[in-house]
């Protein structure tokens, strides 16, 4: 079966699934084990890893440890972006950025509750 899905190494998973769940609109998948969930909204599926669970939150062979933040994001498209944005604020969320202009649209940083960035965007 073909299909596609992003990870996020999150902190805390409980927090992640509340926040993707409660604010963002995704469902939960599957939840088979403490440090990890999967969620999705839609064909995307957001694998959720807390660093050190399972193969994916393993050290590097250079000791490394998958950790969050980063610029690579999922992006969203939402209908009308500065009512997300508003709603987002009212209820705690963090963004890196104010909304920007360019020439397919506009788009803002958000941040889930580990510090990884969501590009909401509305097209032009």
């Amino acid at each position: 079966m073909d299909h596609a899905s992003a990870r996020y190494i999150v902190t805390d998973v409980d927090a992640a699934v509340a926040f993707y769940t409660e604010r963002l609109g995704f469902r939960l998948d599957l939840r088979p084990a403490p440090g990890f969930a999967q969620v999705s909204r839609g064909a995307l599926q957001l694998l959720l890893n807390r660093p050190g669970a399972g193969g994916a939150g393993q050290a590097m062979p250079d000791g490394r440890l998958p950790a969050p933040g980063g610029w690579n994001r999922i992006r969203i498209e939402v209908e009308d972006l500065p009512a997300t944005v508003a709603q987002l604020k009212a209820a705690g969320s963090r963004f890196r950025n104010e909304v920007v202009t360019g020439n397919d649209g506009q788009q803002i940083l958000l941040e889930d509750p580990s510090g990884n960035p969501i590009e909401l965007f509305q097209p032009a």
